[in-house]
């Protein structure tokens, strides 16, 4: 096999978004199905629970290792568990990916608080709460890595569409993500 699919093999990786919704597989079912193949045990964390089993039944029909988790990311005390349940499960936590995202639409003028208040915590403040949860015990496994999924329009907004909400969110995460990598990549957490 080649070496560079060996990297993934035996490791524990958690993936929110892991039920992908809209058309096609989505972006968290097809990075789930990959490390699966990989040889990583998949977590897969999602808020709707046909979508992610739909996950989970895919990789186990290969004969991969992983279970499923439904909660909501943009609770504290779900994305302990999540944690919990993992390191319950599988005794260790190496890789994160921080895949979940909304969109929502509007320009600063047109779009409502509501939408906003809730792409942001979608978006980013899920990071933040299953990162909390994840680092500590990514630092007893040895380290980790976790994959902050942003986008080009946290950097180029309102080159396709109007959502200030969608655009500053991915922003945010671009500054999350710097900001995680230098505070935790001393104690092996590479973000």
């Amino acid at each position: 096999m080649d070496e560079k699919l060996l990297r993934l093999n035996q490791k524990v990786a958690i993936i929110t978004g892991a039920g992908s919704s809209g058309p096609g597989i989505g972006t968290g079912k097809a990075i789930s199905i990959l490390f699966a193949r990989h040889g990583c045990k998949v977590v897969l964390v999602d808020n709707n629970e046909d979508r992610v089993k739909e996950t989970l039944g895919y990789i186990l029909a290969d004969g991969h290792d992983a279970i499923s988790v439904t909660g909501d990311v943009t609770s504290n005390s779900d994305c302990k568990r999540i944690v919990d349940t993992t390191i319950s499960e599988y005794g260790r936590l190496d890789t994160l990916i921080n895949n979940v995202g909304i969109l929502a639409p509007g320009n600063v003028v047109t779009l409502k608080e509501t939408d906003y208040d809730k792409v942001m915590n979608v978006n980013l403040k899920s990071m933040v709460l299953v990162s909390k949860h994840a680092i500590p015990k990514m630092i007893e496994s040895g380290g980790g890595s976790i994959v902050n999924m942003s986008s080009f329009l946290g950097l180029r907004s309102g080159s396709i569409f109007e959502s200030v909400p969608y655009s500053v969110s991915k922003g945010a995460i671009i500054a999350l993500t710097t900001t995680m990598a230098a505070e935790h990549g001393r104690e092996g957490v590479r973000v």
